[in-house]
This record gives structure tokens, C-alpha cells and sequence, in this order.
């Protein structure tokens, strides 16, 4: 089911798991410089999935949210 912009996300599989689901994983959004919390490495995330080139720690982020960068959450290196 599709909450909109009111769904709630415990942790990052779940967020990375709902836009797989819908298809935004793969398309374009606003970049974002975004720094690993497994590695520290600084990359940017250019879709709503991306992955820390560092050490394969993938991130998402909803469409509604990614105009906030803290609402970009890890999902598990190589989720």
C-alpha cells in the first residue's frame, strides 16, 4: 500500500525495500553529498538508492523526503 508522504520508516532496508517496490530506486533526484557512516567516505548520491563507492553501504531515500539529507538512511552494505 502506498502511504504518500506520510509513511513511517523504522531503518533504511525498509525505506531502500518500499522505492525498490515502486520503482524510484533508480530514478534521478536532486544530488546530494553524502557522507558514508560505515567508511566516512564522501559520495553523491545522484537516485533515491545509492551506494558508498567506499564499501558498498547502500543508502535510500524517499522521494518526499530527499530534500532533507538526514532523512537519507542505511540499508546494509550490499543490500
Amino acid at each position: 500500500m502506498h502511504d504518500g508522504c506520510s509513511g513511517r520508516f523504522d531503518n533504511g532496508k525498509q525505506v531502500v525495500d518500499k522505492i525498490r517496490m515502486m520503482g524510484f530506486n533508480v530514478m534521478p533526484m536532486e544530488p546530494v553529498e553524502k557522507y558514508c557512516s560505515n567508511c566516512e567516505e564522501s559520495f553523491t548520491m545522484q537516485t533515491y538508492e545509492g551506494v558508498c563507492p567506499g564499501c558498498g553501504m547502500t543508502y535510500g531515500v524517499t522521494p518526499c523526503h530527499s530534500h532533507d539529507p538526514e532523512s537519507i538512511m542505511p540499508a546494509g552494505i550490499d543490500y
